[in-house]
């Protein structure tokens, strides 16, 4: 979304086709579909998130070609979150992918550049 502010980073890994949850400042999106609010997240207590738990479920299940066939089992995730999410929502997040069998995580920023301070998008690994 144009409205998300992504924090920054010098890690110099490039993205790659991987399921994508976007934490905005409302809506938690899987891979372009509104699961959760965020302000419902960060209510809860300690577990895992339901409604990613079945997006992704529905996500293994729904194989069309190549390209979703790799997304889906790359057990990879990329997670974009607003900077101005609080870090307990995006442990939540990151913690219901892990408890599903996502064993890579990253975590996309913008990258500081070394000398100009402009920035390009970049994966962190978690």
């Amino acid at each position: 979304p144009k409205d998300m502010v992504l924090p920054e980073s010098v890690v110099e890994v490039k993205p790659r086709e991987t399921v994508v949850i976007f934490i905005g400042t409302e809506d938690v999106v899987v891979q372009g579909e509104p699961v959760a609010k965020v302000q419902s997240i960060a209510e809860m207590g300690e577990g895992d998130i339901g409604p990613i738990i079945d997006r992704l479920a529905i996500l293994e299940e729904r194989i069309i070609g190549s390209s979703t066939q790799h997304v889906a089992g790359s057990q990879e995730v990329t997670v974009l979150a607003d900077r101005s999410i609080p870090f307990d929502v995006v442990r939540k997040v990151m913690s219901t992918c892990t408890s599903q069998g996502y064993s890579r995580i990253s975590l996309a920023v913008i990258q500081k550049g070394q000398t100009d301070g402009l920035a390009t998008g970049t994966v962190a690994q978690i």
